[in-house]
């Protein structure tokens, strides 16, 4: 490890079983081991804006997803919905020849981040409303050392012209189109009206062909396959 500068207040911290030490104030890192985020410097003040910025995406688990309240059942927080997303978004990268999979992973874990600061507007809340994204994500990224990168991140997914953005839009659907097949199979008689018009909004082959499966799909099957005495008799 190379230093550079001069140090006034030393610490140490462990990454992968290696200790590393730096030093706040004046000296920044220099590592060809962990890239580019040990080429600035480990400033109290950028500790503090990372804090910020995590104590902000914890937001998003008390942030909830508007729509149910119109659906009449169940409930999903922002966090939740990025979850799944995410999930989905690696699985679809996965069978999609050429798609850049670390990409499209960070497009969905992103996607609804700015939602912390906006809330989550629903197809009723738009009609009314229009909410300043673009500040909320200039606001976000303005502190972070990889502010830029979170901002490429969210404007190619709201372009959606590359392969990554459509993936990840079709993963934010069929999020959505799992959640409600799940509430259709507890018996919420809208739940089939809703899930016409997400399958209208997928992009992909892939994702159609993905979503067409979850609708001819029991939401409990993973579990409730095998319909055995083991239900009644036990692991004993």
């Amino acid at each position: 490890m190379k230093k550079r500068g001069i140090s006034q207040r030393k610490h140490t911290i462990c990454i992968a079983n290696r200790r590393i030490d730096f030093s706040y104030g004046i000296a920044p890192i220099y590592s060809a081991d962990f890239g580019p985020f040990f080429g600035v410097e480990l400033r109290p003040k950028m500790m503090e804006n990372l804090a910020n910025f995590l104590f902000e995406a914890g937001m998003l688990k008390r942030t909830p997803r508007s729509g149910f309240q119109f659906l009449g059942s169940g409930a999903e927080s922002v966090a939740e919905h990025s979850f799944r997303t995410t999930c989905i978004g690696y699985a679809l990268g996965k069978i999609t020849p050429g798609a850049n999979v670390d990409r499209l992973v960070q497009l969905c874990l992103f996607h609804d981040l700015p939602e912390a600061r906006t809330g989550d507007l629903n197809y009723v809340n738009k009609k009314y409303v229009v909410p300043n994204e673009e500040k909320a994500v200039a606001d976000l990224a303005e502190t972070l050392p990889f502010g830029g990168e979170i901002k490429s991140l969210i404007a190619e997914y709201n372009a959606g012209e590359t392969t990554e953005a459509r993936l990840a839009h079709d993963a934010d659907q069929i999020e959505m189109i799992l959640a409600l097949k799940e509430y259709k199979d507890l018996g919420n008689k809208y739940a089939d009206e809703w899930l016409a018009f997400s399958m209208k909004r997928l992009l992909t082959d892939q994702a159609r062909a993905l979503a067409e499966t979850i609708l001819e799909t029991d939401s409990s099957l993973w579990w409730f396959k095998d319909k055995s005495d083991w239900w009644v008799k036990g692991p004993g």
